[in-house]
């Protein structure tokens, strides 16, 4: 019997043998050491080959169709980076930087077979429904596949190739991506980085003869969370309709519904389960949780994110990791978060008046800020927050940032309301939309202009409903709303304003286009407007005309709320702008919306309106 191994153990001491060819090498690592998430287990009988993967930690599933998936087991190395070390200082003598890890990929072919990732009911491990061994971390010395990833796709054949392989036959593609470290720290005088390079060049195509002959004889499979799983079935075996969802599913009310974060899918009882204490799972649809780094089988149950697990560091504390043990923060240092890997210094020279501060509340400061201001430690004053950031407390020493396009009018802001939207103006749609102040329906900022233009198609004309705007009132017109044929002072008026009108009004342009300009002082700010328009047949022109002039239309409160619905102006104008639309609406639904006396007056004006053609 030939056996290619490579195992690691959650043991107060591990031992791991390589057996590669003639090679045997024991190599014992100290306690407290995170393995790697890989683990590729090969083995010889005769002539059958039986090869599993186990995901200790770092499994991700992601089911791409229903005859494509890809598991990921660990996490690739980066070139240039060595992974973070554990909080134990006494891990760095197995610790050893990385040098490029040697990367081989492998394709496999199953015939009649289908990629279908289910569980194995029979052969399981002792463990159930933990992840295996512990998580996250530094792989420990000698350790050689630290990531895996294999990706299984099944199609139909080409009707090219009919003489030899039907056109009605599956063929199963696995894809298998290997990486396995090469350590500088392991060099002899007789074999170089190179020579190390090569053997373990080696070594991985040896893992590869035997997968291939594994999975060809289907005697292949990934163990996570447990539970063993086939990576593909005979098509003769599989059932015509699935009762289940799949991996990573479950069935909730006759649907079927991914795992959600904070739970894994349990192959056995094919439903998702919580994460047990002390593990946590971040992404949907997944087979297994993560470890929490340092766990001891103690937390909260369906932990969401690694945030979530026991053991953070508290404020004004700091670890290597952000678990415990944790160190307090210096003097002259201060951490406000839980699970930091560091604490921020007080700067200029401040500090603290002992250990463990968790905010620059704590920094001993020259002078007390306050808000809309924030404290320069290299001059040791208080600063005013630049335009475009705010600071609401006392006693900080920084400015929040304005939340997505918003700026501040002025410097010194000390709440997020003060932040405001700039954007404004612009080329206006061809039948219906809205004029609209920046920042609407907060505040305008100061000193601002914006132009719009409405250009409406060939023989048709401009309605515009004024619902209600609000403009400082003041001696001399400081912010001013104009509509004029164009950007000449001279051109023709169609409407100005610099004060407040809460009573609505409706118009109809003096002219085929219209320029619309806002225009904001240095000191000025209100709430501003929403103005909606419509353009509408010049053969209406007549008849819209008599109805915005008739004074019946403003004079209750029924009618002045019709002019400030933004849902019932939407569907006036609908029908203005596309008068087919009007008989989208029954007689009932307009009773339903409008009042009686609203609908006598439009009624009688239409009456009279087409009246000469009856």
């Amino acid at each position: 019997m030939r056996r290619i191994s490579l195992r690691w153990h959650d043991a107060a001491d591990e031992v791991v043998i390589l057996f590669c060819g003639n090679a045997r090498e024991i190599v014992k690592c100290p306690a407290g050491l995170v393995a790697p998430k890989a683990t590729l287990t090969c083995s010889k009988t005769g002539k059958k080959e039986s090869c599993s993967l186990t995901c200790a930690s770092r499994a991700h599933y992601l089911a791409e169709s229903d005859n494509s998936y890809s598991v990921s087991c660990g996490i690739p190395i980066l070139r240039g980076k060595s992974p973070a070390r554990l909080n134990s200082s006494s891990s760095q003598s197995c610790i050893e930087t990385l040098a490029p890890p040697v990367k081989q990929t492998a394709s496999f072919k199953i015939k009649n077979a289908k990629c279908h990732l289910h569980p194995k009911l029979t052969g399981r491990t002792e463990d159930r429904g933990r992840t295996l061994g512990p998580g996250g971390g530094q792989p420990c010395s000698n350790c050689l596949v630290t990531f895996v990833n294999l990706k299984c796709d099944s199609s139909k054949k080409t009707k090219g190739r009919r003489a030899r392989n039907p056109s009605n036959k599956e063929v199963t593609r696995i894809t298998l991506e290997l990486e396995a470290e090469v350590k500088p720290g392991d060099t002899t005088g007789s074999c170089n980085l190179s020579c190390l390079r090569q053997r373990m060049e080696k070594q991985v195509k040896t893992y590869i003869k035997a997968l291939k002959k594994s999975i060809n004889q289907e005697r292949f499979l990934i163990r996570v969370a447990g539970l063993e799983y086939e990576v593909a079935q005979k098509l003769p075996q599989a059932a015509p309709v699935q009762e289940n969802c799949g991996p990573g599913w479950e069935r909730d009310s006759g649907r079927c519904v991914r795992c959600l974060p904070g739970s894994y899918y349990h192959g056995e009882q094919e439903r998702c389960v919580q994460c047990p204490p002390g593990t946590f799972q971040e992404k949907e649809g997944q087979l297994a949780c993560d470890l929490c780094p340092g766990s001891d089988g103690h937390g909260p149950v369906g932990a969401r994110n690694i945030s979530s697990c026991a053991g953070q560091c508290p404020t004004g504390s700091f670890s290597s990791d952000g678990f415990k043990p944790c160190q307090p923060c210096p003097q002259g240092t201060y951490q406000p978060d839980l699970g930091r890997t560091l604490c921020f210094p007080c700067g200029g020279g401040l500090s603290t008046k002992r250990e463990g501060a968790s905010s620059f509340h704590d920094c001993e400061v020259k002078v007390q800020c306050s808000p809309g201001h924030y404290y320069n430690t290299s001059v040791h004053r208080c600063i005013r927050c630049p335009v475009g950031t705010y600071q609401t407390e006392f006693r900080q020493n920084y400015c929040i940032s304005c939340p997505g396009n918003t700026t501040t009018d002025f410097d010194g802001a000390t709440s997020v309301s003060q932040c405001k939207n700039r954007q404004c103006g612009g080329e206006m749609g061809e039948f219906m939309g809205y004029i609209e102040s920046p920042n609407y329906p907060g505040n305008y900022p100061a000193n601002v202009e914006c132009i719009w233009n409405i250009n409406p198609p060939s023989k048709r004309k401009i309605l515009i409903v004024v619902p209600e705007i609000f403009l400082p009132s003041e001696d001399e017109c400081g912010d001013v709303l104009v509509m004029r044929k164009n950007w000449s002072a001279t051109s023709i008026t169609t409407y100005e304003t610099c004060q407040t009108y809460e009573r609505p009004i409706a118009f109809t342009a003096r002219s085929r286009r219209l320029w619309i300009n806002f225009k904001s002082n240095e000191a000025n700010s209100a709430r501003g407007f929403q103005i909606p328009y419509v353009t509408y047949d010049e053969d209406y022109e007549q008849l819209v005309e008599d109805i915005v002039r008739d004074g019946r239309l403003y004079a209750s409160e029924n009618h002045q709320e019709i002019l400030k619905d933004k849902k019932l102006i939407k569907t006036l104008f609908d029908v203005l702008a596309h008068p087919n639309n009007y008989f989208k609406y029954t007689t009932r639904e307009s009773n339903e919306m409008l009042p009686r006396s609203f609908i006598r007056l439009i009624s009688s004006k239409v009456s009279a309106f087409l009246r000469p053609y009856k």
